[in-house]
């Protein structure tokens, strides 16, 4: 057998620089990128679980005692400020108005004879033949007649309010959480209607004492979706991680626990006093971050591949969020040191 299917000839020699050329450029374009591996501060998150709560909770009370007539809500509905949600009646009410409505009726008749009586004392008086004494008397009974009509027709105002009052209406905007009463109940004046949480909810989390330092107005919060079901940064579906801030920090801790309230996008389809997991940042460490894709598992091994094409076993962390502009990543715990170049695995 020929060693070789050409001759030494000086295309052979051609032929063969050429492969020699193109091999290394082959190598060289499918290779994927690199990364130089450097620490850089991470937030120390910390995973706590927040209660979705409204700002402020208000009670729609009964202004008058009497027997609830409508009830237009349950628990759940959303009112708007002003909205009539039950009507309380009296039935005294429309008495009393019919009774004062009589009596206006009848001072009404009686002005009206003061009138002429004091149109006879001023014709007599004119002429000569009535007393002074008897028109001041005229003037004055007109006067009290008057004054009685008045007095009559506020009265009257004052029960007539009552009436009106009679429908509980909504202080706030916002949802229903509970309907304390029932159609035909009888209740008090002031007595509670429902209660209603009003439309801006917020995440209220408690954080241990030694973490109260670090929290602050305005830092970022993590939040996951509901069902409290466990979250991984790396995924970019419907379970990804929702944005907060911390809206409010409590001077007053309970229980060794510093109180914090946090504003989210999205909580008013949550039920009030619904847990949800939020991740808290406790401080800064310095970690090394890689993305998630570059490393390979192989048996239950965990490596990562250097730019010299050895694979080096590495301990993987957990998973580095996004977080005041620094992009997330996996942690790497051991088996790399800064300055290592690692590249990323062709087809990952």
């Amino acid at each position: 057998m020929p060693r070789s299917l050409l001759p030494h000839t000086p295309a052979r020699k051609a032929l063969l620089v050429l492969l020699a050329v193109l091999l290394p450029l082959s190598a060289t374009a499918g290779e994927p990128g690199s990364l130089t591996v450097q620490p850089r501060p991470v937030e120390d998150l910390k995973a706590v679980f927040a209660t979705v709560e409204s700002v402020r909770e208000t009670v729609a009370r009964a202004r008058i005692g009497g027997t609830v007539a409508d009830l237009t809500v349950t628990e759940g509905d959303k009112v708007t400020v002003g909205q009539v949600i039950a009507t309380v009646r009296d039935p005294k009410l429309p008495l009393q108005l019919a009774a004062l409505d009589a009596r206006i009726r009848a001072l009404t008749a009686q002005q009206r004879q003061a009138e002429l009586e004091l149109g006879r004392a001023r014709q007599l008086r004119a002429s000569g033949t009535g007393t002074q004494q008897r028109l001041d008397d005229a003037q004055a009974a007109l006067d009290v007649a008057r004054a009685q009509i008045a007095a009559m027709e506020a009265e009257r105002s004052v029960v007539a309010q009552q009436a009106r009052e009679g429908e509980v209406l909504a202080p706030a905007a916002g949802r229903v959480l509970q309907v304390k009463v029932i159609a035909g109940a009888v209740v008090m004046p002031g007595e509670p209607v429902a209660s209603i949480a009003t439309d801006t909810y917020i995440l209220r989390f408690h954080l241990p004492e030694r973490h109260a330092r670090f929290l602050k107005e305005g830092d970022p919060v993590l939040v996951g979706q509901r069902g409290l079901a466990p979250v991984t940064v790396a995924d970019p579906g419907a379970t990804a991680l929702a944005r907060g801030t911390v809206r409010q920090v409590y001077p007053e801790m309970a229980g060794g626990q510093v109180v914090a309230d946090a504003t989210v996008d999205g909580l008013g389809d949550f039920f009030v006093g619904e847990r949800v997991r939020v991740y808290v940042a406790t401080g800064t460490r310095d970690a090394v971050v890689i993305p998630p894709d570059w490393l390979l598992r192989r048996f239950g091994t965990d490596f990562v591949r250097l730019a010299d094409g050895t694979e080096v076993p590495v301990q993987a962390g957990g998973d580095i969020p996004a977080l005041d502009g620094q992009p997330g990543g996996l942690e790497i715990l051991s088996g790399l040191k800064p300055g290592d170049v690692i590249v990323r695995p062709a087809g990952s």
